[in-house]
């Protein structure tokens, strides 16, 4: 894939697919990314033709640090982000996919420039944090037959996001690694939560300079959320379902199929 004919080709069919809701087959082979630039100059791609074609705007950020050198990172559509419940999903086999992540609202612009942000620089842009859940869709029909590059193009199985209340940033901070306890009707599971990357905020200071490197920038209002603390948890539809973070907070939130 280099014609940028077959970069909107590309992304002309991830975005009919993330429209609609469907799956399907991996991008034909001209079009296929095979590493990182590639498949991040289709998600960019992507990213234009959807806030056109739907007139919506980038409202944050999903990151990690890269994996054996393989980009985590994708946008977050504003107009699916939201805090009150019930939350419409696209479900997969009827369940809703989340991940229980923290939640980083910027208060200013941290704007393109010439010498990299320190990580003071980042903290301090920052305004509060909150418990947040990741909604997960796969548009891919056959996730086995992809790439971290074909995941990567496609917005890394991003739908949404789920922003519930606001915790101490402080404690926020240094929250390595805490239980989670998911609970509704009859059910009630407790995960050991770690975060991939240590600490919450390490990832944003990759985030904040790989954006730089783009000639992007995070602006102000912007949600950054940076890694799971325990993988893709699936919960029922049309359910009241309750989530706690030891020693931050508790949420209850309620998904519905679109």
């Amino acid at each position: 894939m280099s014609s940028t004919q077959g970069v909107e080709q590309a992304a002309t069919t991830l975005v009919s697919r993330r429209i609609a809701g469907g799956q399907g087959d991996v991008l034909c082979t001209d079009h296929r990314p095979s590493d990182n630039e590639q498949a991040f100059t289709i998600q960019t791609e992507v990213s234009r033709q959807w806030c056109e074609q739907v007139n919506d705007s980038i409202g944050g950020w999903k990151c990690l640090q890269p994996i054996d050198g393989r980009w985590v990172v994708a946008p977050i559509f504003t107009s699916t982000i939201n805090t009150i419940p019930p939350i419409p999903v696209w479900p997969t086999k009827q369940v809703s996919r989340i991940e229980p992540e923290l939640a980083f609202y910027f208060a200013h612009d941290l704007a393109v420039r010439d010498e990299p942000y320190l990580a003071h620089e980042v903290d301090a842009a920052i305004s509060r944090t909150h418990m947040a859940l990741e909604l997960i869709y796969n548009r891919h029909a056959d996730p086995t037959q992809c790439t971290h590059f074909d995941n990567l193009a496609d917005g890394l199985v991003n739908q949404g996001l789920f922003v519930g209340p606001q915790v101490d940033t402080e404690h926020a901070i240094q929250a390595s690694q805490f239980e989670i306890t998911v609970s509704y009707k009859e059910h009630t599971q407790t995960y050991e939560g770690k975060h991939p990357n240590g600490l919450p905020r390490t990832p944003l200071y990759w985030l904040v300079e790989f954006l730089r490197q783009q000639g992007m920038g995070i602006q102000a209002g912007q949600v950054v959320i940076t890694g799971s603390y325990a993988g893709v948890i699936d919960v029922p539809l049309d359910t009241e379902i309750k989530l706690e973070y030891q020693g931050l907070g508790e949420m209850q939130v309620r998904f519905i199929s679109k």
